[in-house]
């Protein structure tokens, strides 16, 4: 700042200059000044400036702060203040001045970066200055190219990521030993990986993870700092939707060290709340995502299992059900932890196992499931708990026969001890409950426990009885909830209630009769969709009412007498009407919340009111309202007919599934054969250098032992031999002899490698009946043809299983037509087909007509887009003309001043000459005139003022 006041001092006539005119003083200093001092003052009187005028100082002084960085990078004082400017002239971060124009500032520096990084060079020149290792340049850089990175992300991703090394040289940084540097480094690394897919896999490789794994081991785990939280951010952003990243974090056996950060210890007790910091609950749940972005039901699904077994023999299950178990835990890192063990669970029948073995330690020891239950009934819970409660215990019967007929069975009546509490005892008490909510979690509940292809469960729900009151015979479970339903619930029991209904009697014509046993069931359903008032969640009930009594048609028996399919259609007939019924049971599916539901299992809501459809019913009632529809409309064998059809569509889906596993065992065996090949051919490049060596060392100890001979043959002829050099060479030849034998053991050790390599690439590719060795290129030329052989075998199993599935689709096609040609022959139902067929023509003519005005105005758009592009084309092409005329003009104004200081020079010199020759004339006695004089007075201060 001296250099700047003085330079500011030194202006003419006491008069302060503007802030624009200083900036570009000082710039121009920088351009012309030949003393390296000298630039670095004005470079710093810039950074002085940088923050309160930032567009003067980004508008002026960037190519110059540019150049500073490219001719000056030597210096460290300059290069630092230069990165520093840059860095306060596009960081978003407002200054005292801007803190009422904060978004201007953030568009300022948004600009400049754009400027900036429009040059390749200025991105290139910023990553090589990393290789400094001064803290004056390598910390400003990386604060730079983080402000870079947040104001143009994808621009800057594509820019570093064509430039080479670039990825390794940022995560050099990582192993700085200066915190400031390799904390900053993280932010920077977290801003790079945000959303591209091709830079985290990047730096992965660049053994990103166990880097990262270390500097949290190293800040303290869990208990960490806001360091952590940053590592684990960073670790989120490289493993989240990126496949290819999640396999080789779990190849690389890092889930294994996940495990030590859940271990709570001590924390966990009651009196040690201070374990809990807000920083400490905020790590926690950053390594719950992790785990849960690992098994995550979006992720492929070979991917998942793989994962949760290793999490399940790693200890991480265990450590996660202790945390679920302990007490003192807050109640947002419990719930995470719920959300976490229900993933890690989901679909894999040993981790399942697992977690229905966990008790709780309380006094008698209960088990986990019930534990959970009794917070998802209890009103009183936070409702994201019980949420979280609610997906556990979907995830825990997610494809587990096992565990639904265990939840049956505590509903049916035992001699288990009157005393102990069941799950099923549990959700009968939700399932009555006056909390509305508490209705709905235990009738989703319980409608895990029988959907799925066990239809005999649903057979086991029927024998259960209910007391109602006193004196009273007990009634059944199914009857009890049509009774409620019948009472007039609340909206959310009733919908409830229903999904739990339908999903019964879903394929089980024994709860169907059950169901029209009682004729006040089947006439509440009518009512109910017969009815034509209600908001939203009315129309919902109504629609669910409507599949009911579809599904009661589809899957009839016809043991009932007075219902059976011909005379349930014709009640809907004659009571609703086939449109009024199909309406109502297709506005279920336009409805928001079924949609919401349907994307994914997790139970992702913030208030009670948002709850409405469950996930697994959503797959039902897509998979059957097309059946009910058809049944309906006129389809006398319409359940033998879904069934038949939901039976080749079972198949189809398992010939696909096999096919799908068949191609990723094909994939991974060919991926392993690769590998084993790159192996192969490194120990081979070994192995022939080592040989060279060996060769060479042979030659070597050969050439020695001549000169020996040599020596000893001279001095046998009397020649006094070299007793010293005789010593030297005969070390020399001892060590040559053991670095010799030390390679030879590194060629039967690589050898030996090899060896083992061979064999287990024979073993694996299934070449264990060769009885004589062969030779490398012949096993693994083998190895090859064993492969392909794989191939044609799975091709030809492939091509099997499509003839297969084109045989099944042609069945599906014909039992389509019979259905058609049966619809044709009922009369009944001619009307309904031709009104549908004219509704479905003229909403075809309604969708052409809109498409031909969207091509017309596409058409109309592109004209308009290519007149744009021709004027701007044009507009360009004139700015490239006036810029070569400026140009030409600044070249001939060159060239005029040029001249014109040879004028100048000329006008001096012949003054000079002049005025000599005045001098001789004086000298001889001439006289000169006094005009003369003056005119020539004259030319010379008209040539000083030139």
């Amino acid at each position: 700042m001296d250099y700047f006041r003085n330079f500011l001092g030194t202006q003419q006539g006491g008069e302060q200059p503007s802030s624009a005119e200083t900036i570009e003083r000082l710039c121009h200093r920088v351009q012309t000044s030949s003393l390296l001092e000298d630039r670095r003052d004005a470079v710093r009187a810039l950074k002085a400036l940088s923050k309160k005028f930032r567009l003067e100082v980004g508008t002026q002084a960037m190519d110059v702060l540019t150049k500073v960085l490219e001719t000056d990078r030597s210096d460290v004082e300059i290069t630092g203040y230069a990165l520093d400017t840059l860095f306060n002239v596009m960081s978003n971060e407002p200054s005292e001045e801007d803190e009422m124009t904060s978004k201007s500032s953030v568009d300022l520096g948004e600009q400049f970066t754009e400027i900036f990084i429009k040059k390749q060079e200025n991105v290139t020149m910023l990553i090589s200055l990393l290789e400094e290792y001064d803290f004056h340049i390598r910390w400003p850089t990386v604060r730079l190219l983080t402000v870079l990175l947040t104001n143009r992300l994808k621009d800057l991703q594509e820019c570093i990521l064509v430039i080479p090394m670039a990825v390794s040289k940022l995560m050099d940084l990582l192993v700085d030993s200066r915190e400031i540097i390799r904390n900053d480094a993280l932010l920077l690394l977290n801003q790079l990986t945000k959303g591209h897919a091709n830079i985290q896999k990047i730096v992965a490789f660049e053994n990103a993870f166990e880097r990262i794994l270390d500097i949290i081991v190293e800040e303290g785990a869990s208990d960490g700092g806001i360091v952590v939280e940053d590592c684990l951010l960073l670790l989120l952003n490289l493993l989240k939707n990126n496949a290819s990243n999640q396999n080789f974090f779990k190849e690389g056996s890092y889930i294994q060290r996940i495990s030590p950060f859940l271990e709570l210890g001590s924390a966990s007790a009651p009196s040690k709340q201070s374990g809990w910091s807000a920083q400490k609950v905020t790590n926690i749940h950053l390594i719950l995502q992790l785990v849960r972005t690992l098994v995550s039901p979006s992720n492929p699904q070979n991917q998942t299992v793989a994962c949760q077994k290793v999490m399940n023999q790693c200890g991480l299950l265990q450590q996660l059900c202790s945390i679920l178990m302990a007490s003192g835990v807050p109640a947002d890192v419990l719930t995470e932890t719920i959300n976490t063990v229900s993933e890690v669970i989901r679909g894999n029948q040993a981790n399942q196992e697992y977690f229905a073995s966990v008790l709780a330690p309380s006094n008698p020891p209960r088990p986990a499931i019930v534990v959970l239950l009794m917070s998802m009934v209890n009103e009183k819970q936070p409702f994201v708990l019980r949420c979280a409660v609610l997906y556990c215990f979907q995830s825990f019967l997610y494809k587990n026969e096992v565990g639904q007929s265990q939840i049956i069975q505590t509903l049916l009546p035992t001699t288990a001890d009157v005393n102990t509490i069941t799950a099923g005892q549990l959700l009968c008490g939700g399932l009555f409950s006056t909390d509305s909510l508490s209705n709905w979690f235990a009738a989703v509940a319980l409608l895990h426990a029988v959907i799925g292809r066990n239809t005999n469960n649903r057979g086991q729900l029927l024998r259960v009885q209910l007391a109602t009151s006193l004196g009273n015979p007990p009634v059944s479970l199914l009857q009890q909830c049509c009774n409620i339903l019948a009472q007039g619930a609340k909206l959310q029991t009733r919908i409830g209630l229903l999904m739990l209904l339908c999903t019964w009697m879903a394929d089980c014509p024994i709860a169907v009769n059950h169901f029209l046993t009682n004729s006040a069931n089947v006439s509440y359903l009518i009512s109910q969709v017969s009815s034509s008032e209600g908001d939203e969640l009315e129309l919902i009930v109504q629609g669910l009412c409507a599949f009911l009594l579809g599904l009661c048609m589809v899957f009839n028996d016809n043991q009932n007498s007075s219902f059976t399919k011909a005379s349930l259609k014709e009640v809907i007939q004659n009571r609703i009407g086939e449109e009024v019924f199909a309406d109502k049971l297709t506005q279920v599916a336009k409805n928001e919340n079924y949609t919401r539901a349907a994307k994914k299992p997790h139970l992702n809501y913030k208030h009670p009111s948002e709850i409405v459809f469950d996930h697994e019913f959503t797959k039902l009632f897509k998979n059957l309202e097309n059946d009910v529809l058809v049944a309906v409309s006129g389809e006398e064998n319409s359940g033998l007919k879904a069934t038949s059809r939901r039976e080749h569509e079972n198949l189809v889906e398992n010939y696909k599934e096999v096919i799908k596993e068949q191609d990723q065992k094909l994939n991974d065996m060919s991926q392993r054969v690769l590998e084993l090949q790159s192996k192969h051919s490194a120990a081979t490049a070994t192995i022939d250098e080592l040989r060279s060596q060996v060769q060479q060392l042979k030659d070597q100890n050969a050439l020695l032992k001549a000169q020996k001979g040599s020596q000893s043959s001279n001095h046998l002829q009397g020649t006094p031999p070299g007793g010293d050099n005789v010593e030297k060479f005969q070390k020399e030849i001892q060590m040559l002899r053991f670095q010799v034998a030390e390679k030879d053991l590194q060629i039967e050790q690589l050898t030996t490698s090899l060896t083992t390599l061979e064999a287990s690439l024979a073993s694996q590719i299934g070449d264990e009946n060769k009885e004589n060795s062969p030779s490398e290129a012949a096993v693994l030329q083998i190895s090859i043809n064993r492969l392909n052989m794989e191939l044609k075998d799975l091709r030809v199993n492939c091509d099997q299983k499509d003839t297969e599935i084109s045989t099944l689709r042609s069945q599906l096609e014909g039992s389509q037509q019979d259905l058609l040609q049966l619809q044709n022959n009922s009369s009944n139902s001619q009307g309904f087909l031709d009104s549908r067929v004219t509704e479905m023509t003229e909403e075809i003519r309604r969708l052409s007509e809109e498409k031909t005005s969207l091509q017309e105005r596409l058409k109309k758009s592109n004209e308009e887009n290519l007149k744009l592009a021709n004027k701007i084309r044009v507009l360009e092409e004139e700015r490239e003309a006036e810029a070569e005329d400026k140009r030409s003009l600044n070249e001939e104004l060159e060239t005029l001043k040029k001249e014109q200081d040879d004028l100048l020079v000329l006008l001096a010199d012949q003054d000079g000459k002049i005025n000599k020759f005045k001098q001789r004339l004086k000298d001889l006695g001439q006289v000169v005139e006094e005009d003369e004089e003056e005119f020539d007075d004259e030319e010379e201060e008209m040539g000083e003022e030139a």
